[in-house]
């Protein structure tokens, strides 16, 4: 069985400006993300790694190299999703440009374009579980960390607890918090904790 914790980057300056959108763009964490990746470290510190692996975004690399205290493999398959024409702005102001991108996306992300010309949210998705199905015939067992981003993280775990996607904004994750769920061999996912303290 495997142990996969899934960890939420720390905070940027554009989540620090009312949740700015920030997909591929590639920033840095900010002074408190840094602190916040330490926070993390220091809670997972009792945690021996199989493997560690990270989106190339430095937000992503960054949290995990320091949470983690080892070598981090960078993947392009847990990069943030692509947001269109909403990168870089706040909801309001995409909002006022175009408020029917938003509603399409929340009524059916998993085949709308995220802000009009980013991914759909099953591409989003099958690129996601991808990476976990070639973790599995990688890894039998142990502790896999695993960083990513907001969007992916909570579209993935919709869709493996048999959610329609639209649910995904149910789940809140927070900076540089680990969730953890088990990958059976047989492909079984049990999620056992979210924005946990281990």
């Amino acid at each position: 069985m495997l142990n996969i914790y899934l960890i939420r980057h720390g905070e940027t300056a554009w989540n620090a400006d009312n949740n700015r959108y920030c997909g591929r763009t590639d920033i840095p964490l900010t002074e408190k993300g840094l602190k916040q990746a330490e926070a993390l470290r220091q809670q997972l510190q009792s945690i021996t790694w199989e493997g560690v692996f990270s989106s190339p975004l430095q937000r992503a690399f960054t949290t995990a190299k320091i949470a983690s205290g080892t070598t981090v493999v960078k993947d392009d398959r847990l990069i943030e999703a692509d947001f269109g024409m909403w990168e870089q702005k706040t909801k309001e102001e995409f909002m006022a440009e175009n408020a029917q991108l938003w509603h399409d996306w929340m009524r059916d992300p998993a085949s709308n374009r995220a802000g009009g010309t980013g991914e759909t949210g099953t591409e989003i998705v099958l690129r996601v579980d991808d990476f976990f199905q070639s973790l599995q015939q990688k890894y039998q067992s142990g502790n896999i960390l695993v960083a990513a981003h907001n969007g992916v993280n909570r579209l993935f775990l919709a869709h493996k607890l048999g959610m329609p996607l639209s649910n995904y904004r149910r789940f809140f994750m927070e900076n540089a918090t680990a969730s953890m769920f088990t990958l059976e061999p047989d492909g079984t996912f049990v999620l056992r904790h979210l924005n946990s303290k281990f």
